[in-house]
C-alpha cells in the first residue's frame, strides 16, 4: 500500500502539474486581478523548471561529489542498485540512460577492489510484469565474464527502502564483511545512503551517472530547454523521499 501510496503522491508533486495547476486555477478564476497573478505564477514557475541554470546550481549542491578508492582498500562486496535497465512485460530487457551504474559495479569487481557484486532490483512500477531487475543483470555480469560465485542477487525490491531491506537480508547469508561500496547514480546517492544507513548497513558511497557540468552563465543556460523539465522530475523525487524518509 505504501509503495502504491507513494507514486501516486510523487506523480502529483511533479513540476509540469505545478505549472498546469497555476495555468488552470488562471483560466477558472472570474477575478481579472487574480487571474493575471495565476498567468505570470505558471509562466516564472515554467521558466524556473525549464531553464539549464536554475537546474545545475540545484545539481551542484545536491549530487554527491565522485569517490576515489585507495588503491590498497578492498570491499567485499559492491552493493549496485538497480534502475538501470529496464524490460517489457517479459522476462527479456535491456540498459538505460542510468547503465553506468552497472559499468562501475563491473570495473570495481574486475579491478578487485570488490570481491562480490550484489544486484538490488525487482520491478519498480505499478504493474509488473515478469521482469525482474536483478534476474535480468546476472545473465548480463555472466556475458562479461563474472563468476557466478561473486554474484549475488535480491530481486524482490520496489525501492530504495526494499534495496536496503533486501539486500541486509543477502549479506548477512553470505557473511560478508562490512563496509560495503554502494554504487548508484549522484542524485540518487544522497537519499539511498542515509537509507542504507538507517538500516544499519555500513556503506561508502561510490556515485557515478553524473548529470550535471560546471554552473556557467552562457546565454543557452538561460534558454528553456524541455529537458531540464524531465529532468527536474528525478530531483523532485529524490528531495521528497530524502525528507520524509529523514524523518521517519
Amino acid at each position: 500500500m505504501y509503495f502504491i501510496v507513494s507514486k501516486v503522491f510523487l506523480f502529483m508533486l511533479l513540476p509540469i502539474y505545478w505549472i498546469m495547476a497555476l495555468v488552470i486555477i488562471g483560466v477558472l478564476s472570474k477575478n481579472r486581478r487574480r487571474k493575471r497573478r495565476f498567468f505570470i505564477a505558471a509562466i516564472l514557475v515554467s521558466y524556473v523548471f525549464t531553464a539549464p541554470f536554475f537546474l545545475l546550481c540545484f545539481q551542484k549542491i545536491w549530487d554527491v561529489k565522485p569517490y576515489t578508492i585507495d588503491s590498497n582498500k578492498k570491499y567485499s562486496c559492491v552493493i549496485v542498485l538497480g534502475g538501470f535497465s529496464s524490460g517489457a512485460t517479459d522476462a527479456e530487457g535491456h540498459f538505460n540512460n542510468s547503465a553506468d551504474r552497472f559499468i562501475q559495479g563491473v570495473k570495481l569487481v574486475e579491478t578487485k577492489q570488490a570481491s562480490h557484486i550484489l544486484i538490488s532490483g525487482g520491478n519498480g512500477i505499478l504493474m509488473p510484469g515478469q521482469f525482474r531487475e536483478a534476474t535480468w543483470v546476472k545473465t548480463q555480469l555472466l556475458a562479461f565474464n563474472i563468476p557466478d560465485s561473486l554474484i549475488l542477487t535480491e530481486s524482490q525490491s520496489k525501492n530504495t527502502i526494499e534495496n536496503a531491506q533486501f539486500s541486509k537480508l543477502v549479506l548477512a547469508k553470505s557473511h560478508l564483511p562490512p563496509p560495503y561500496l554502494l554504487v548508484t547514480s549522484s542524485f540518487h546517492m544522497r537519499r539511498a545512503s542515509m537509507i542504507f544507513k538507517k538500516a544499519g548497513i555500513d556503506v561508502v558511497p561510490y556515485p557515478c551517472n553524473f548529470f550535471g557540468i560546471d554552473v556557467s552563465f552562457g546565454i543557452m543556460n538561460f534558454l528553456p530547454d524541455s529537458n531540464v523539465l524531465y529532468n527536474w522530475e528525478f530531483y523532485t523525487k529524490e528531495v521528497v523521499g530524502y525528507v520524509v524518509n529523514y524523518f521517519k
